[in-house]
């Protein structure tokens, strides 16, 4: 399997708004699908048209599995990622956030958000050096978060 990272273009975004519909993704990560105008319109104007947002697609074997970002909130730099449901579970995630991480985003301390039942999401940021930094939190939208913290030196 040949994981690499390259920029987000604007050809990635029905890929990644069909990835983001995905059912059993919108469960475990405990995050609504968007409808195609509310996802592109966040994309253009907080991600394609953002300056310091660090913005990376995933493809394995030729195919836009997903992408991984960074970006600027209260003072805080912060990581997400998404992958398409057909790319789980074979290591892609943890590679394409490790390559992220050594190559295209040098900030620390890096900051992330993980869906407590998302087991699967959480393990990737520990496997990249993410450590729990406190006690899981019960958002507005009733879902508990637990936030995770990479340090320099740490991964």
């Amino acid at each position: 399997m040949n994981v690499l990272l390259r920029e987000v273009t604007d050809e990635d975004l029905p890929i990644f708004f069909e990835h983001q519909r995905e059912p059993e993704a919108n469960r475990v990560a405990a995050w609504p699908a968007r409808d195609r105008d509310a996802y592109e319109l966040h994309w253009r104007t907080k991600g394609l048209g953002s300056a310091g947002v660090s913005k990376q697609a995933i493809i394995v074997d030729g195919a836009v599995a997903g992408f991984v970002a960074s970006w600027t909130q209260e003072d805080r730099r912060m990581l997400t990622y998404w992958l398409g449901q057909a790319f789980w579970g074979r290591g892609v995630a943890s590679l394409a956030v490790a390559e992220f991480l050594d190559h295209h985003e040098a900030m620390r301390p890096m900051h992330a958000f993980v869906a407590t039942s998302n087991v699967g999401s959480r393990r990737v940021l520990e496997k990249c050096g993410f450590r729990a930094a406190g006690e899981p939190v019960t958002g507005e939208d009733g879902v508990e978060e637990l936030e995770m913290r990479l340090e320099a030196g740490a991964g």
